[in-house]
């Protein structure tokens, strides 16, 4: 099996009678777990970007590639897949770390954040009766170049919303790409 070819929902799983696609809808169809709802994330700016032309590479020091530009994504949501008595707190993870090299098996000696451009993707539904991840219209995305984060926030681990609204304006969906575009070459 080649790692760097996307499977098909028929691929089947040798020496069972099920396919790949039973064990996609058994392992990842809760959304709302946070591991999940990151991947769906990436995903979704992927498609907003076009730019899902190689397969996610887990732990990679930034999410994706958009016209040579590295973008991190980021997700958050007011609603947890597990019960809780009141909503998250929305804060994201942008702490500088070391590039691990798949290559070497190796990390970088600099801490920094590797990314140009973080996109924020926040899950804003409140109501748990109406919440689906699948509806663009239940999320919001912050655009922030990194060399902004750098300037405001040059050793925070973590921002809240509050703080991320000092540097990013919401986007929709539909407007992610040019938003984008207009960062990086306005």
């Amino acid at each position: 099996m080649n790692n760097d070819i996307p499977l098909k929902s028929e691929t089947p799983i040798l020496g069972t009678d099920h396919t790949i696609l039973d064990f996609w809808q058994w392992g990842f169809s809760k959304i709302l777990t946070n591991n999940l709802r990151g991947i769906f994330a990436e995903f979704l700016i992927g498609t907003a970007l076009g730019c899902l032309n190689q397969l996610r590479v887990e732990w990679d020091a930034f999410d994706l590639v958009y016209k040579d530009m590295k973008i991190e994504v980021k997700s958050s949501g007011y609603i947890q897949a597990w019960h809780k008595e009141k909503y998250s707190n929305i804060s994201f993870n942008i702490g500088a770390k070391k590039e691990y090299d798949y290559g070497t098996n190796t990390y970088s000696p600099t801490i920094k954040r590797h990314a140009d451009i973080y996109v924020f993707c926040l899950l804003k539904e409140k109501n748990l009766e109406l919440i689906e991840p699948l509806n663009m219209t239940q999320w919001e995305f912050y655009i922030a170049l990194t060399k902004d984060l750098d300037m405001h926030f040059p050793h925070q681990k973590t921002i809240s919303l509050n703080s991320l609204k000092k540097v990013a304006q919401p986007s929709t969906y539909e407007e992610l790409k040019k938003t984008i575009d207009g960062l990086l070459w306005g």
